[in-house]
Protein backbone atom coordinates (compact mmCIF):
# COMPACT_ATOMS: atom_id res chain seq x y z
CA UNK A 1 0.00 0.00 0.00
CA UNK A 2 1.39 3.26 -1.37
CA UNK A 3 1.18 6.17 1.64
CA UNK A 4 -0.82 8.78 -0.26
CA UNK A 5 -0.03 11.83 1.60
CA UNK A 6 3.79 10.84 0.17
CA UNK A 7 2.24 10.35 -3.73
CA UNK A 8 0.41 13.81 -3.39
CA UNK A 9 2.65 16.60 -2.40
CA UNK A 10 0.82 19.40 -2.31
CA UNK A 11 0.95 21.74 -4.45
CA UNK A 12 1.39 25.88 -4.84
CA UNK A 13 -1.94 26.98 -5.75
CA UNK A 14 -3.18 30.77 -7.20
CA UNK A 15 -5.76 32.48 -4.71
CA UNK A 16 -7.50 35.84 -6.20
CA UNK A 17 -8.08 38.30 -3.62
CA UNK A 18 -10.83 40.80 -4.66
CA UNK A 19 -11.65 44.56 -3.01
CA UNK A 20 -14.97 44.81 -4.42
CA UNK A 21 -17.78 42.29 -4.35
CA UNK A 22 -18.29 41.58 -7.98
CA UNK A 23 -16.66 38.31 -7.96
CA UNK A 24 -18.31 34.95 -6.33
CA UNK A 25 -16.08 32.49 -4.38
CA UNK A 26 -16.29 28.81 -4.38
CA UNK A 27 -15.37 26.63 -1.49
CA UNK A 28 -12.44 26.15 -3.12
CA UNK A 29 -11.36 30.01 -3.21
CA UNK A 30 -11.66 30.07 -6.76
CA UNK A 31 -13.29 33.52 -8.14
CA UNK A 32 -16.19 33.60 -10.84
CA UNK A 33 -17.66 36.82 -12.30
CA UNK A 34 -20.58 37.20 -13.94
CA UNK A 35 -20.62 37.94 -18.08
CA UNK A 36 -22.85 40.74 -18.54
CA UNK A 37 -23.37 39.58 -22.41
CA UNK A 38 -24.11 36.02 -21.64
CA UNK A 39 -24.97 36.11 -18.47
CA UNK A 40 -23.28 33.33 -17.27
CA UNK A 41 -20.24 33.06 -14.37
CA UNK A 42 -16.83 32.75 -15.56
CA UNK A 43 -14.14 31.48 -13.44
CA UNK A 44 -11.49 34.40 -13.39
CA UNK A 45 -8.68 32.11 -14.11
CA UNK A 46 -10.15 30.69 -17.40
CA UNK A 47 -11.25 34.14 -18.16
CA UNK A 48 -9.10 34.50 -21.72
CA UNK A 49 -10.90 31.03 -22.48
CA UNK A 50 -14.70 32.64 -22.52
CA UNK A 51 -15.84 33.44 -26.03
CA UNK A 52 -18.20 36.67 -25.73
CA UNK A 53 -17.83 39.82 -27.35
CA UNK A 54 -17.43 41.64 -23.93
CA UNK A 55 -14.55 39.56 -22.35
CA UNK A 56 -12.51 42.31 -23.37
CA UNK A 57 -14.45 44.47 -21.35
CA UNK A 58 -14.71 42.10 -18.56
CA UNK A 59 -10.72 41.64 -18.45
CA UNK A 60 -10.14 45.32 -17.92
CA UNK A 61 -12.06 45.03 -14.90
CA UNK A 62 -10.66 42.63 -13.62
CA UNK A 63 -7.24 43.42 -13.83
CA UNK A 64 -7.79 46.51 -12.08
CA UNK A 65 -9.45 44.52 -9.09
CA UNK A 66 -7.38 41.46 -9.12
CA UNK A 67 -4.34 40.76 -6.83
CA UNK A 68 -3.20 37.46 -7.32
CA UNK A 69 -1.81 35.31 -4.10
CA UNK A 70 0.22 31.91 -4.13
CA UNK A 71 -0.23 30.17 -1.10
CA UNK A 72 0.21 26.40 -0.31
CA UNK A 73 -2.76 24.48 0.41
CA UNK A 74 -2.26 22.15 3.31
CA UNK A 75 -3.82 18.70 3.65
CA UNK A 76 -5.98 17.68 6.87
CA UNK A 77 -3.47 15.12 7.95
CA UNK A 78 -0.22 17.92 7.12
CA UNK A 79 -2.15 20.15 9.22
CA UNK A 80 -2.71 17.74 12.29
CA UNK A 81 1.30 16.84 11.78
CA UNK A 82 2.55 20.32 11.70
CA UNK A 83 0.24 20.88 14.52
CA UNK A 84 1.35 18.35 16.93
CA UNK A 85 5.05 19.27 15.94
CA UNK A 86 4.26 22.35 17.33
CA UNK A 87 6.14 23.04 20.93
CA UNK A 88 3.35 23.04 23.14
CA UNK A 89 2.91 25.47 26.39
CA UNK A 90 4.53 24.25 29.73
CA UNK A 91 2.05 25.16 31.64
CA UNK A 92 -0.91 24.24 29.11
CA UNK A 93 -2.40 21.83 31.81
CA UNK A 94 -5.15 23.81 34.08
CA UNK A 95 -4.28 22.65 37.71
CA UNK A 96 -7.34 21.45 39.30
CA UNK A 97 -9.01 23.64 42.34
CA UNK A 98 -8.38 21.76 45.47
CA UNK A 99 -11.64 21.56 46.91
CA UNK A 100 -12.15 22.22 50.84
CA UNK A 101 -13.26 19.41 53.06
CA UNK A 102 -14.82 21.59 55.52
CA UNK A 103 -16.79 23.01 52.98
CA UNK A 104 -20.78 22.92 53.07
CA UNK A 105 -22.49 20.40 50.71
CA UNK A 106 -24.63 22.66 48.31
CA UNK A 107 -28.47 21.47 48.99
CA UNK A 108 -30.37 19.39 46.25
CA UNK A 109 -32.89 20.59 44.45
CA UNK A 110 -36.54 19.22 44.36
CA UNK A 111 -36.29 16.90 41.83
CA UNK A 112 -33.14 15.07 43.48
CA UNK A 113 -35.31 14.94 46.38
CA UNK A 114 -38.27 13.35 44.88
CA UNK A 115 -35.67 10.82 42.97
CA UNK A 116 -34.47 9.51 46.59
CA UNK A 117 -38.23 8.81 47.80
CA UNK A 118 -38.97 7.26 44.21
CA UNK A 119 -35.60 5.22 44.34
CA UNK A 120 -36.69 3.93 47.46
CA UNK A 121 -40.35 3.33 46.22
CA UNK A 122 -39.00 1.54 42.83
CA UNK A 123 -36.64 -0.50 44.58
CA UNK A 124 -39.67 -1.94 46.47
CA UNK A 125 -41.38 -2.22 43.01
CA UNK A 126 -39.03 -3.86 41.22
CA UNK A 127 -36.48 -5.89 43.49
CA UNK A 128 -34.73 -7.25 40.61
CA UNK A 129 -34.55 -4.60 38.49
CA UNK A 130 -30.38 -3.25 38.51
CA UNK A 131 -30.52 -0.64 35.71
CA UNK A 132 -30.01 2.83 36.87
CA UNK A 133 -30.78 4.35 34.16
CA UNK A 134 -34.42 2.57 33.89
CA UNK A 135 -34.96 4.45 37.45
CA UNK A 136 -34.01 7.96 36.61
CA UNK A 137 -35.89 7.62 33.21
CA UNK A 138 -39.09 6.67 34.88
CA UNK A 139 -38.63 8.87 37.70
CA UNK A 140 -38.43 12.01 35.31
CA UNK A 141 -41.26 10.99 33.58
CA UNK A 142 -43.37 10.98 36.83
CA UNK A 143 -42.13 14.42 38.02
CA UNK A 144 -42.75 15.41 34.46
CA UNK A 145 -46.60 14.49 35.46
CA UNK A 146 -46.59 15.48 38.57
CA UNK A 147 -48.70 18.96 39.46
CA UNK A 148 -47.79 21.62 41.51
CA UNK A 149 -49.68 20.41 44.51
CA UNK A 150 -47.99 17.11 44.54
CA UNK A 151 -44.48 18.49 44.13
CA UNK A 152 -44.51 21.37 47.09
CA UNK A 153 -43.59 18.92 49.62
CA UNK A 154 -40.20 18.52 47.79
CA UNK A 155 -40.13 22.24 46.87
CA UNK A 156 -40.51 23.39 50.35
CA UNK A 157 -38.02 20.83 51.40
CA UNK A 158 -35.69 21.83 49.09
CA UNK A 159 -35.99 25.87 49.82
CA UNK A 160 -35.64 24.70 53.78
CA UNK A 161 -32.37 22.87 53.28
CA UNK A 162 -31.02 25.71 50.37
CA UNK A 163 -31.48 28.03 53.79
CA UNK A 164 -29.51 25.71 55.59
CA UNK A 165 -26.97 25.90 53.18
CA UNK A 166 -26.74 29.27 52.68
CA UNK A 167 -26.50 30.02 57.10
CA UNK A 168 -23.69 27.09 56.79
CA UNK A 169 -22.17 28.91 53.82
CA UNK A 170 -22.37 32.29 55.62
CA UNK A 171 -20.47 31.02 58.56
CA UNK A 172 -17.79 28.99 56.41
CA UNK A 173 -16.93 31.93 55.00
CA UNK A 174 -16.54 34.16 58.11
CA UNK A 175 -14.22 31.95 59.61
CA UNK A 176 -12.15 31.70 56.25
CA UNK A 177 -11.97 35.43 56.27
CA UNK A 178 -10.50 35.07 59.68
CA UNK A 179 -7.98 32.27 59.08
CA UNK A 180 -6.81 34.99 56.18
CA UNK A 181 -6.39 37.68 58.65
CA UNK A 182 -4.91 35.73 61.22
CA UNK A 183 -2.35 34.01 57.67
CA UNK A 184 -1.72 37.70 56.33
CA UNK A 185 -0.62 38.37 60.02
CA UNK A 186 1.79 35.99 60.30
CA UNK A 187 3.43 37.51 56.58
Amino acid sequence: MVDASKSNPSRARKRVEVETTSLKRARDGSAFTRCEACNKDVPVGLIDMHSCSHDSMIKMNLEAQIVEKVTEVKRPAERKKAASSEPKAKNSKKEKKVKDPNMPKRAPTAFFLFMDDFRKEYKEANPDSKSVSTVAKEGGEKWKSMTDAEKKPYLEKSLELKAEYEKAMEKYNAGNEEEQVILDGED
